[in-house]
């Protein structure tokens, strides 16, 4: 894996993108719960509700800011390439996008198949809809992410100060003059344009330096402090069920300044990053992460019900379908990490050739294989093979 790698490929953006995707898998683990309340029956409920101290854990994984910065990274670079090579921004859209919508046509299939099979087995239709409801939630991120990436060649230059500007004055509207909650959803776009944004900047040389990592993580992190203390809105960077008000559904001021402290971070460490990941078994454990990003992302909650549903055959157990009100919940729920580990390994051995696409003969070049990570090097055959 390590050499078949591009000399000129940066490993950090490669590493980044992993870390945002495991951020993204622990947090739903750790903070979604699946009580049985009695029969069969499930419901979702999450220990940030009962035991509010322990926000923080999503500011540790919460991480989608982070991903858009990557993504906006990418997809500009990715498409000035594209147009020196002469490809039209047609077929450098449908490249991109046929990678994300290719698995996703898999989890509707399913869920489809698998909602009716439960309907005709009797089971609850409040339970149906909410394990429906957890499975297809990330989709919601990638309409975004596709909507953002067909629209770079018009972001290419945009300044993320405008969008960061809607998103203020939304927010202003919404709590301050009683505009209606709907205006909100304004935010879905204006808020991720942010990073993505910033990710276009990074691309041209604007945020090389590491003062502008710094600006970044300090003003964002003193931003959200303030926003959190002073203006009211929530600790949790993560939607809370039974919450009157959430950062991420649709996203806040808050939510988007906490992204920009996160985007600070990354850069900053970037240079850590390339310097670790010039360790071949370290990048082998990102590269391979990242030839099934989209497998892992849109399968992580299946392989949470699985287990839970699996599980309930042996009655309620502690960590799996008890109310999260306790710290035992949270022990017992690590402990049940591992088991959602390997439930997600077999919706990665089922479900990754929709992603990659089927194996090639072992004498064919791995350097091809490697060629489906999103390519970052100067090299411009690899880019053209990606």
């Amino acid at each position: 894996m390590d050499a078949a790698t591009p000399a000129g490929r940066d490993r950090a953006v490669d590493a980044l993108r992993a870390f945002a995707i495991l951020g993204v898998v622990l947090g739903h683990w750790l903070v979604t719960a699946l009580v049985a309340d009695g029969g069969t029956g499930l419901r979702t409920a999450s220990p940030l509700h009962h035991m509010p101290w322990l926000a923080p854990v999503s500011w540790v994984f919460q991480t989608l800011a982070v991903f858009f910065l990557v993504g906006g990274h990418v997809a500009t670079r990715g498409h000035a390439s594209a147009r020196a090579r002469g490809t039209t921004y047609g077929q450098w859209l449908t490249s991109r996008l046929s990678r994300l919508f290719k698995p996703v046509a898999v989890v509707l299939t399913l869920w489809t198949v698998t909602s009716v099979l439960l309907l005709l087995s009797g089971t609850d239709p409040d339970t149906i809809r909410t394990l429906v409801k957890l499975a297809l939630s990330p989709l919601w991120f990638l309409l975004v992410f596709a909507a953002l990436t067909a629209a770079t060649p018009l972001l290419l230059r945009l300044n993320p100060l405008w969008p960061l500007a809607v998103v203020l004055h939304v927010d202003l509207l919404r709590f301050g003059l009683g505009a209606p909650a709907w205006l909100g959803w304004v935010n879905v776009a204006a808020g991720w344009l942010v990073p993505y944004t910033l990710g276009a900047a990074w691309t041209r040389g604007e945020l090389e330096r590491r003062r502008a990592g710094w600006i970044l993580l300090t003003g964002g992190a003193t931003v959200t402090a303030a926003l959190v203390a002073g203006a009211g809105y929530p600790a949790s960077m993560v939607g809370v069920p039974g919450a009157g008000v959430s950062n991420l559904d649709p996203p806040t001021l808050a939510a988007v300044t906490f992204g920009l402290a996160q985007c600070g971070l990354a850069l900053l460490l970037r240079e850590p990053l390339r310097r670790a990941m010039r360790r071949p078994l370290a990048w082998a454990a990102v590269a391979l992460l990242n030839l099934s990003a989209m497998t892992v992302f849109l399968w992580h909650q299946t392989a949470l019900m699985a287990t839970t549903a699996t599980a309930l055959t042996a009655g309620h157990l502690p960590g799996l379908h008890t109310v999260p009100d306790h710290l035992g919940w949270v022990a017992a729920r690590l402990a049940w990490l591992p088991l959602f580990t390997g439930a997600l390994a077999l919706c990665w051995t089922a479900f990754r050739p929709y992603e990659q696409g089927p194996r090639r003969p072992r004498n064919r070049s791995s350097r091809v294989i490697l060629s489906h990570a999103t390519p970052q090097s100067g090299d411009r055959k690899a880019q053209h093979r990606a």
